[in-house]
């Protein structure tokens, strides 16, 4: 387990003959979410300074701090390097030059205490959906660390990895981008053995540049694989395929086409029950169904078995992995007291992942309204982007409602489109708002999917419709 002693060992520091035995649980960057056993570190952001916070992460239960500036406390305060003389007691600060790089050395040092596969997963679209069903199914078999929501970048990559213990078997760690060398710094510190690449698209081309660049920054992946790894790479896209020459390591394709090592065909979607599929691999088929939502979810199911066969675990027990509980899915389908279906997809959006989920509305029976809010971060393909989505709403929805200045571009569009004609669309600033004039539309036998990227709070919406079931 983590104690305070090796922190310290991870700076380099002896501490001196005492024990420091407090065991640390995790480790935090927000005082109000330490919990007992917490290692807190003081991250000075743009609104914020974690160091104007440290006496009240002791008073929550951390035992240790790391900060880079000097600071009032009424607990000591050690500089790096320094003996430390308080006879092993905690809670205590440790000063150090810069907080996130503390973070990210000790993260990296602990990682180095265990031998266990790592697994890294990366790409503009599915990553999290990846991951999520990747950790559901090896769960079957594995103690499986992996991210809680989100923390994926140079701040929650490391966190996560705080929290192994002896117990893990695996870790699963998504891995986000925004700016080339971010993905190669994450692997620098999680060390991974097996990597997964999901696809290239447009999500975070604002910050990123263009495609290329993105997928630049995403192959840094199967670089940092060792030789005796495996790269899992998705076959129908380009960018992702052409990375197969960047890595040493073993490579398994997957598709929904016979030129990869591991496809499907046969996909029928069940509607809100799931999809039913064959999987193809070394020359056996295996029918397979799972209760994952849509047809591009056999993408992450496939990508999810490669890993699972490597380390492994055989066809019998994936398909019992895919009958229970643990696959947590990201879109939820909850009923409104109007008696309308709510398809709940309001973390985030691209135009990828949006077609996605208009393809499953596309595929259900009844009034289908789609809640369609800006897709963020898109930068030069940002009207193209809107403009694809506009054109698949009008194939498939009986009733659309945009949210957002960007989702302009995505109405005209859909006015354009020949299958627009009486088509109700109705635009709104805000989701507040149109979140209200949503309840007064709902009622029995419709279907309503919620999308939008997370800046555009699409969750009030579904905060609004799940408070009107109370």
């Amino acid at each position: 387990m983590l104690t305070v002693a090796k922190v310290l060992e991870a700076f380099g520091m002896s501490s001196g003959g005492l024990t420091y035995n407090s065991l640390v649980s995790g480790a935090c960057v927000d005082s109000r979410k330490v919990s007992p056993g917490s290692l807190f570190i003081a991250l000075s952001g743009e609104n914020n300074d974690g160091h104007n916070f440290v006496d009240a992460a002791f008073k929550n239960g951390a035992v240790m701090a790391l900060v880079e500036h000097e600071i009032e406390s009424t607990y000591p305060i050690y500089r790096l390097g320094e003996a430390i003389e308080n006879h092993g007691e905690t809670p205590f600060s440790l000063l150090i030059p810069n907080t996130l790089a503390g973070l990210q050395e000790v993260a990296a040092w602990w990682r180095k205490q265990f031998e266990l596969p790592v697994i890294g997963i990366t790409g503009s679209v599915g990553k999290s959906s990846t991951k999520e069903t990747l950790a559901g199914i090896l769960s079957a078999k594995f103690n499986v660390l992996k991210n809680q929501a989100n923390l994926n970048n140079e701040i929650g990559l490391p966190l996560t990895l705080l929290s192994l213990n002896e117990k893990h078997q695996v870790a699963v760690l998504e891995m986000g981008f925004y700016v080339p060398g971010e993905i190669e710094l994450l692997c620098q510190i999680a060390l991974p053995k097996i990597g997964i690449i999901t696809n290239i698209g447009t999500v975070h081309a604002e910050r990123a540049g263009d495609i290329e660049t993105i997928a630049r920054g995403k192959s840094e992946l199967v670089q940092a694989l060792p030789s005796n790894g495996l790269a899992v790479l998705n076959y129908d896209d380009i960018h992702v395929r052409t990375m197969a020459k960047n890595t040493s390591a073993k490579i398994i394709s997957y598709s929904l086409h016979s030129e990869a090592t591991l496809w499907a065909d046969e996909i029928e979607s069940l509607g809100l029950d799931g999809i039913r599929f064959n999987v193809h691999f070394e020359g056996n088929c295996h029918k397979l169904s799972s209760s994952l939502l849509g047809k591009h979810s056999v993408y992450n199911l496939l990508a999810s078995f490669a890993v699972a066969l490597e380390l492994g675990m055989n066809w019998d027990e994936i398909e019992r992995a895919l009958q229970t509980e643990d696959i947590l899915q990201r879109v939820r389908v909850f009923e409104h007291r109007s008696g309308a279906k709510i398809i709940d997809d309001s973390y985030n959006a691209s135009p990828t992942s949006t077609i996605a989920a208009l393809d499953l509305l596309e595929s259900l029976n009844g009034f289908k309204i789609a809640v369609l809010g800006d897709m963020l971060e898109l930068g030069q393909y940002e009207t193209e982007g809107h403009q694809e989505v506009g054109r698949k709403a009008a194939e498939v929805a009986n009733q659309i409602i945009l949210i957002g200045p960007r989702s302009k571009i995505t109405a005209e569009a859909i006015y354009s489109h020949a299958s627009s004609a009486n088509l109700p669309v109705s635009w709104f600033q805000s989701s507040t708002e149109a979140a209200e004039f949503l309840q007064s539309l709902l009622t029995a036998g419709q279907t309503v999917l919620i999308k939008g990227s997370h800046g555009m709070r699409m969750d009030k919406i579904i905060v609004a419709l799940e408070e009107k079931n109370e």
